[in-house]
């Protein structure tokens, strides 16, 4: 939207078609995003394959792993764009409060970019005390903490320009940032190596802030410029009160990672970076799934709101049926076909045939927690749609993280990186069970039985897909035809098995698509009637 300011005023009046417009354009810049992202993981195996000088990037890697979340998808949007949509909504300017509130904020994130940097060493210790190629992994880490203020400062915009309705520089962000990657890969991999990445990520960070420039400073032009009330002291404690445990969540999803690179980097050079290329590929079943509930969260933010417990438990019963169907055909297929995929994405350049032997022996058990990410991204959106400070999803992740670390550092050395994948499956597996024994404590009364019985029969049917699966790719070979081929033989052979599994499975997807919010408010859905 053009009128930035009129139309953050008056959202109701809105056109329809303008919001679809930003919709399609944001799904489109994403997308291109990811895809980005993608294709520089595969240059990366294609140049680098996977030895000890990628685990030293990966270790730094771990840095914007890490302070993206934070700064720009959770907790710092959390915290700006509701801030700054009370400003919109109470006739007030941004500029004045960007002014008092941006400088700040950059001068502390830049003290925590300079002790990395100093701290270098010290931090690879910690995060991989077995790592061969420490030097290499100390300059990465000091050129990728560049990104703790870029990243900061891309979020501060991002959130900024969200609650000014103009998401289109926002959805950019990251094609901008792995557009830097990929250019600076492409001109420097051969004199100065996989640093070249390093160096791509602290530029296309830079990038990130530029890509929102234009369109942040048109935000702090429009609207009046007159100062704001400070908050209270009771306003600043109620906000940290509501953020602090999205960060604590956030981090501790992000801490499996870390556990994976403590322990893996006391295995074989090229450990790390196998977990890290079979992780990507097996994740994006998982994105893909927890994209669709992003779609229905609002049905269950307006539930929640409305304090309609019923309804809020009919739309995690509807979304986890939806979404483990979609995973666990994913993982029927990455299960079968995973050394094919392997070959086909990754196998070409420096990237060898034993690493493809590793990486897909990885994805195989990785797999198996898929349902287990998918499940808890799920559930610790019911609880943050609460609308109330809640320590629970920390908490449980830090018992699946705890399950993790346990089992990882008593069989990594036996049973090397898939150990590691197993212990991950386990860990998160058991969180995303306790997630939803506490959504029936504390946010819905879901039937744990119903979604019991509705997983057992997914799981049966995801096994006999996989089944067929394995018959197709043994026929088919590797190539891109066969995976292609493959995935068509395991969805269908899957779609028919649900077929017979029972229909309420069909019911349920059918429905989760076809309510709309306001029939879903003058109707409140019963979980009680779907069990019958």
């Amino acid at each position: 939207m053009t009128a930035t300011g009129t139309a953050t005023r008056r959202p109701a009046r809105a056109p329809s078609a303008s919001v679809g417009r930003a919709a399609a354009l944001s799904a489109a810049l994403i997308a291109g995003g990811t895809a980005l992202g993608f294709l520089r993981d595969l240059a990366m195996a294609d140049l680098f394959g996977a030895s000890g000088s990628t685990d030293a990037f990966l270790v730094a890697w771990t840095i914007p792993e890490t302070v993206s979340p934070l700064l720009i998808e959770d907790a710092m949007a959390l915290l700006m764009v509701p801030a700054v949509t009370r400003l919109l909504a109470g006739g007030h300017g941004v500029r004045p409060f960007v002014g008092a509130t941006l400088p700040r904020m950059v001068a502390g994130l830049a003290l925590v970019t300079l002790a990395l940097a100093a701290g270098a060493p010290l931090v690879v210790g910690v995060l991989a005390p077995g790592l061969t190629q420490v030097g290499p992994a100390v300059l990465c880490v000091r050129l990728t903490a560049v990104t703790v203020v870029t990243f900061g400062v891309a979020g501060f915009m991002s959130a900024t320009l969200r609650a000014h309705h103009r998401f289109g520089p926002p959805a950019a962000i990251y094609l901008a940032y792995n557009v830097g990657i990929l250019a600076l890969i492409a001109g420097l991999s051969g004199t100065v190596g996989v640093t070249s990445a390093a160096i791509g990520v602290a530029c296309g960070s830079v990038l990130m802030v530029a890509v929102q420039a234009p369109a942040f400073v048109r935000c702090l032009r429009s609207g009046p410029v007159q100062p704001v009330a400070r908050p209270t002291g009771k306003e600043i404690r109620l906000g940290v009160a509501a953020v602090v445990p999205i960060v604590v969540y956030t981090v501790t999803r992000q801490a499996q990672v870390f556990v994976e690179r403590f322990l893996g980097s006391g295995l074989a050079a090229g450990s790390i970076s196998q977990l890290n290329y079979a992780q990507k590929v097996a994740q994006v079943p998982m994105v893909l799934s927890l994209l669709i509930v992003t779609v229905t969260f609002p049905r269950l933010a307006r539930a929640s709101a409305d304090g309609d417990t019923r309804r809020v438990a009919a739309q995690i019963q509807r979304d986890l049926a939806v979404v483990s169907g979609m995973v666990l055909c994913a993982t029927a297929y990455l299960v079968a076909f995973a050394p094919a995929i392997v070959a086909a994405l990754f196998e070409h350049g420096a990237f060898t045939a034993a690493d493809t032997g590793g990486t897909a022996a990885i994805m195989r058990v990785y797999a198996l927690g898929l349902w287990g990410q998918t499940t808890v991204g799920l559930a610790a959106r019911a609880f943050f749609a609460h609308g109330r400070p809640t320590w629970r999803p920390a908490a449980v992740l830090a018992a699946g993280l705890a399950v993790t670390a346990a089992v990882g550092a008593a069989f990594a050395a036996a049973g090397g990186t898939v150990a590691l994948a197993a212990a991950n499956a386990a860990g998160i597996t058991l969180a995303a069970v306790l997630m939803l024994a506490g959504v029936r404590r504390r946010v819905a009364p879901v039937s744990l039985r119903r979604i019991g019985a509705d997983v057992a029969r997914l799981v049966l049917v995801a096994a006999g897909a996989c089944a067929a699966g394995l018959l197709a790719a043994a026929a088919f070979g590797p190539s891109f035809a066969s995976l292609l081929a493959g995935g068509a033989v395991t969805a269908l052979t899957f779609a028919a098995l649900v077929a017979l599994a029972g229909r309420d499975l069909i019911a349920t997807w059918i429905t989760a698509w076809s309510t709309a919010g306001p029939r879903a408010r003058r109707r409140p859905a019963d979980p009680e009637e779907d069990e019958q």
